[in-house]
């Protein structure tokens, strides 16, 4: 069964930028929230617990389970991924990613390019949900948004970066103000 991942660091390590109240609330209440109820599913369907989730999301729609289960496991699953994900990327002892930046830069033109489109496509994400960079099926670099906690795993896609843009995430430094969390969000990305 799953457990909430460990932070790697402190979680007041990204302030100014995240506030150490969101942060806490958001990994100990909202992503242990998608962990308990991911575990909660599969308690229902043991022949799956061993697959990874991942497996599990990219396969959703040929699991042999009720509708309502599968529903859960694609926000839950999806929620437990993306924050994982979350986490990690924002790690303050992350390095520059030379090989992924060069990439981004013969994909998209430049890194600021691809930062536009990322910013856009987060702040033009109606509701909740989540902005991405991915690798697709195919190998190449995407961008987009996605809807609540669906993940890039349902597409067939890697998430490379995600931004979790639901009120939780900033709504207690920022408001309503997401173009301010967004902008401020680079800040404590490390990989580009």
């Amino acid at each position: 069964m799953y457990t909430l991942p460990e932070l790697g660091y402190a979680y007041d390590a990204l302030e100014p930028h995240i506030d150490a109240r969101t942060m806490e609330i958001h990994h100990t209440k909202h992503h242990q929230g998608y962990t308990n109820n991911l575990n909660t599913v599969l308690e229902k369907y043991l022949a799956l617990a061993e697959t990874p989730v991942e497996k599990l999301l990219q396969t959703l729609d040929s699991l042999d389970m009720d509708a309502g289960d599968k529903t859960t496991l694609r926000n839950n699953g999806g929620g437990y991924l993306n924050h994982k994900l979350f986490w990690e990327i924002m790690n303050p002892n992350n390095k520059k990613d030379d090989a992924l930046v060069a990439e981004i830069t013969e994909t998209f033109g430049s890194l600021e390019a691809m930062k536009e489109t990322f910013n856009k496509n987060a702040g033009s994400q109606f509701g909740s949900g989540w902005s991405w960079l991915v690798r697709n099926a195919e190998g190449k670099l995407e961008l987009y948004g996605t809807a609540n906690q669906d993940s890039p795993y349902l597409k067939g896609h890697t998430p490379l970066l995600g931004l979790d843009v639901w009120e939780h995430a900033y709504y207690l430094k920022y408001q309503n103000n997401r173009g301010d969390y967004v902008g401020e969000w680079w800040n404590v990305v490390k990989l580009i």
